[in-house]
């Protein structure tokens, strides 16, 4: 995932928790002190977020910064998969 696929994901997922939580463009504006244009222009891609602003926006819809993220999934360990390993021999 590129930069600007990352950039699209965070914005996406900030307007569907706005939606899922019932939050209008105006109300999220007032709970952020950010203009309402400035979060329509954000949901519109013509806006990119600062950390600030993300945090504001995390604040005002009472979730974390981190919701807005992909999740990132590590590969396991060499242990992780050699104990799969063993797990799976016993059952044989």
């Amino acid at each position: 995932m590129d930069i600007g696929d990352q950039l699209h994901y965070i914005i996406e997922k900030i307007k569907i928790i706005r939606i899922r939580k019932g939050v209008s463009q105006m109300e999220l504006s007032l709970r952020s002190n950010l203009s309402q244009s400035f979060i329509a222009n954000l949901e519109k891609g013509k806006k990119q977020p600062s950390v600030l602003t993300l945090l504001k926006i995390a604040d005002a819809l009472e979730v974390s910064p981190q919701d807005f993220f992909p999740e990132i999934i590590k590969p396991p360990k060499k242990e992780q998969i050699k104990e799969k390993i063993h797990k799976l021999l016993d059952l044989l």
